[in-house]
């Protein structure tokens, strides 16, 4: 019987250093293969794999897509694609956006649940937000294996306190003891596969993850896993369903972005403030215009005129004023909401 041979690894602020500790310490000869997702900045090159080689026994690599997999080797998602995993095969492909990633942690955890149920074992380390949580979910539907990083010791932790919160995690240990447990687990044969099947809200998110789905298709499956709301995408200002009724709240527009609700929030108060910034510009913009047609008014000896204009710019720019004031205290708001983790178990 096959072991948990299938690893799942996400991770954001902080992971270069926390991937660094679990590699560098996993055997030549562990009888698994190993998929990782780093938040990367999209027009950046990534020399994740090459650092990776060289702390660890085992080789690390940005795959192709359709690449097939081989066991004893590290996959890294590059900078700006998804990595995700299909029956004896990577796929790297373009997909919409999750919680603003790509690379997304959810879209790589998912993907592998639906292929390799039983046998995976996902693990989230440190990191902002909580992009990793609801992949977690998936893996635990179809039997595997969940770790998440102690978050006492984490340097961002976040994600694993979000992992925690929502998740029925197996193991909850500190960095070093991570590459002995995947070791053992590796060995351990892993459950009946048939016991836990794909749901159909797996099945349909890895497709999209893909781009597997037309249109039609695509309006089809997400209505049957989902009902639609009245909030429009803050990426693309598509038609928003709301996904499932477990939490965390979360959230999938028609072109596929996906959001859980801490990460809408964030999406909408930042798509205020440039609106606000875009209101404040006109205003301003148009109190300029009134105090020249003002001084024009002055010129041609037409005080009452002149007087009117003033007088409305005045006012507008008071009203400018209320603007800013609204800006900077929502962008106070939005901290404190956005990425306040006191309400989330230590």
């Amino acid at each position: 019987m096959l072991g948990h041979d299938i690893v799942v690894i996400g991770t954001s602020a902080g992971g270069l250093k926390a991937l660094g500790a679990i590699v560098g310490a996993l055997p030549t000869d562990i009888n698994a293969v190993f998929f990782i997702v780093q938040h990367l900045a999209a027009d950046k090159p990534s020399i994740l794999p090459k650092i990776l080689t060289d702390v660890g026994s085992l080789p690390a690599d940005h795959p192709s897509d359709g690449e097939e997999i081989q066991k004893g080797r590290i996959y890294v998602a590059p900078p700006d694609y998804h990595l995700l995993v299909n029956e004896g095969l990577i796929r790297v492909v373009r997909g919409p956006q999750e919680n603003r990633f790509r690379p997304a942690i959810d879209a790589l955890f998912r993907s592998a649940a639906r292929s390799y149920g039983s046998r995976v074992v996902g693990v989230v380390l440190t990191g902002y937000l909580d992009d990793g949580t609801v992949g977690l979910q998936a893996v635990k539907k179809r039997g595997g294996v969940a770790i998440v990083q102690d978050p006492k010791e984490a340097e961002y932790p976040s994600m694993a306190k979000s992992a925690l919160r929502y998740v029925k995690v197996d193991h909850c240990v500190p960095l070093v003891e991570i590459p002995d447990l995947l070791v053992r687990l590796s060995r351990e044969p892993a459950p009946e596969e048939s016991n836990y099947p794909v749901t159909e809200e797996i099945e349909v998110e890895s497709k999209i993850a893909e781009q597997q789905l037309n249109t039609k298709e695509f309006l089809e499956n997400v209505e049957s896993i989902g009902h639609r709301t009245t909030y429009t995408c803050p990426e693309c200002n598509g038609s928003i369903w709301q996904i499932g009724k477990s939490e965390p709240i979360r959230f999938r527009c028609h072109t596929g972005h996906s959001f859980t609700a801490d990460v809408f929030l964030a999406e909408q108060t930042q798509n205020l403030e440039n609106a606000l910034w875009s209101a404040a510009r006109v205003m301003e913009e148009k109190v300029t215009f009134l105090r020249q047609m003002s001084e024009r008014m002055k010129d041609h000896n037409l005080e009452r005129a002149a007087t009117r204009y003033e007088d409305h710019a005045k006012s507008l720019d008071a009203e400018v004023a209320l603007v800013r004031g609204i800006i900077l205290n929502g962008f106070a708001t939005k901290r404190t909401i956005a990425e306040s983790d006191e309400d989330l178990p230590e």
